[in-house]
């Protein structure tokens, strides 16, 4: 399932995007799009992640973390 989305992009962007299409680096606007958004949600779970890990204690069972990074990892796929 997919949802199609509106978003605005400088032109120089755009215009970036067709060169990488034009080279044959990319298929497609969007897939470049849906690779960069995949990127940066992947980064933001990994802050997270970082951060349940920074508050734990040393000596406390991590199980709780590992449960914790396996419910919430979304499917970037």
């Amino acid at each position: 399932m997919s949802t199609q989305i509106a978003v605005r992009l400088p032109d120089s962007m755009v215009a970036q995007l067709d060169a990488l299409i034009a080279r044959g680096q990319a298929s497609s606007r969007a897939s470049v799009v849906e690779a960069a958004l995949r990127r940066e949600l992947r980064a933001h779970l990994r802050a997270q992640e970082a951060e349940l890990m920074a508050q734990a204690k040393p000596d406390s069972d991590l199980e709780s973390v590992v449960d914790w990074v396996f419910a919430n990892r979304p499917d970037l796929n």
